[in-house]
């Protein structure tokens, strides 16, 4: 008997076949997993040592992050407790520094194994890596829980538990929106936790410094705590006074507003020149700390000039002191001013414009003349550095004298534009030269030489003059005395 199958049918069992063989293969792939399970094709395998099996078996699923990473391969005794052997997926990186913990799905449920990274940083797991018993841990035994739970309920009363049950009833009735909304927020923040787990667990790793830290200052806190309380128990006592401080706070604060708005003129003024006091106050910080050392010192000094005429006649005169006539010792400096004939004269009662530069006592600083002048006052902001003025004691440029400091030196005509008289602050241009000064300069003073045989001399009028007390045959037993009174038959 011949069968005849015609075209129609053919192509049905070929399409037929073809579905029946992707279907094969789909399922042998996807869902069997035959060519992991059989070749180890995108497969490798990690141990991992447990202290019991907790009802750990094989083909339980592992997870990593909530997701499926592989299957326990198998499970068996060793001499020192449980070794499991875990079929992961190759491509997916998994830190090798992690905790591995076996949890159930329920109560009676199956068990799976939960990878619990430390740190993501570190390198990946591979094939025939080891996950030490140090680093794992099992779920409770069941049974001991069961026996806990059955003992917990066995201690409360029958007659109260029904008052509990009652009781819980009426606390969460009705509660049902409330309490789905804290079950969503529970979740919602359990969620956010698993997404930043690396920083949460990195966290309470690094949290212990701190913890001991508060370990440590317990006994600060204790007492911080008692004063609180002390605190506390005063305000409650004088709770009549607090609140008649609230109650008059306000006005009184509308008075301090109102005052400090008619002071407002002038108090910005007084602040900026308080500031300003200030500024200069810590910049001369030092000084205003040597003379507060050394005012104590001096009033000593003085009350010891009063022990001389204690108990006397003199004691009313006050303070016994000595003086010394020193004329001329040392002399006045007059270097670094102005020459004499620029000079003014003391009786003249204008006020000409002061000249632009500083004059002071230029001589070296290690000169016996004015030994506490402008020359040697210490630079504030620069130690060890002593200038006259502060720009010279900013600036990168030293003390220069202007001659050894014996008397004025150089022209007694020149201008005040023709010298280095008086001194210029650091970086200024120097004046042009033939500059004029600042006015005309006041007339020569009549100065000639004479002769100390005869004590002659040529006037500015150019006539002839003698003076016998200049010349040499002058009388030698003269005193003050007769130095102030006018010669005989004059």
């Amino acid at each position: 008997m011949h069968l005849h199958l015609d075209r129609r049918i053919k192509i049905q069992l070929v399409i037929f076949t073809v579905i029946a063989l992707v279907a094969v293969a789909m399922m042998s792939l996807y869902f069997m997993k035959l060519p992991a399970m059989l070749f180890g094709v995108g497969r490798y395998t990690v141990k991992m040592e447990l202290p019991q099996a907790a009802g750990l078996y094989g083909t339980g699923n592992v997870t990593y992050r909530g997701s499926e990473v592989g299957r326990v391969d198998s499970v068996r005794l060793t001499d020192t407790g449980v070794e499991a052997l875990l079929d992961l997926t190759s491509g997916i990186p998994i830190p090798s520094d992690l905790k591995a913990e076996v949890h159930s799905q329920s109560a009676i449920g199956e068990t799976y194994v939960e990878l619990l990274p430390h740190s993501a940083a570190s390198p990946p797991l591979k094939d025939g890596d080891v996950i030490a018993l140090a680093d794992s841990s099992v779920p409770p035994d069941i049974n001991a829980l069961l026996a806990a739970a059955t003992t917990g309920l066995q201690a409360i009363p029958h007659e109260n538990l029904k008052t509990v049950i009652d009781e819980s009833y009426t606390a969460v009735g009705g509660l049902g929106p409330e309490l789905s909304r804290l079950v969503m927020g529970s979740s919602n923040l359990a969620i956010e936790a698993r997404k930043n787990l690396d920083p949460l667990i990195a966290l309470i790793e690094q949290s212990k410094p701190v913890l001991d830290s508060q370990t440590h200052t317990s006994d600060a806190i204790q007492g911080w705590a008692s004063h609180l309380a002390t605190v506390t128990t005063e305000l409650q006592t004088h709770d009549g006074a607090v609140a008649g401080i609230v109650d008059t706070g306000g006005p009184a604060l509308g008075e301090a507003r109102q005052l400090v708005e008619r002071l407002q003129p002038t108090l910005p003024i007084l602040l900026a020149n308080l500031v300003s006091g200030g500024q200069v106050g810590l910049t001369y910080r030092s000084d205003i700390e040597q003379l507060l050392v050394l005012v104590p010192q001096v009033i000593s000094g003085e009350s010891a000039g009063l022990v001389a005429n204690v108990n006397t006649k003199q004691a009313y005169r006050g303070q016994y002191l000595s003086f010394n006539l020193n004329i001329n010792l040392p002399p006045p400096c007059s270097t670094g001013f102005l020459p004499a004939q620029q000079r003014r004269v003391p009786t003249f009662e204008d006020y000409p414009s002061r000249p632009a530069g500083d004059l002071y006592c230029r001589v070296p600083q290690d000169s016996w003349l004015n030994v506490r002048g402008a020359h040697n006052i210490p630079c504030e902001t620069v130690p060890g550095k002593r200038a006259p003025t502060v720009k010279l004691c900013e600036s990168n440029e030293q003390y220069v004298p202007l001659n050894d400091g014996n008397n004025w030196r150089g022209d007694p005509n020149a201008t005040l534009g023709g010298g280095d008289v008086p001194q210029l602050p650091p970086g200024s241009p120097p004046p042009p030269a033939g500059s004029p000064g600042p006015g005309p300069a006041p007339p020569p003073i009549a100065a000639a030489q004479y002769d100390p045989a005869t004590g002659t001399y040529i006037g500015p009028d150019g006539r002839q003059y003698t003076q016998s007390d200049l010349a040499h045959t002058a009388p030698k037993d003269k005193t003050w005395q007769t130095m102030l009174l006018p010669p005989p038959g004059s």
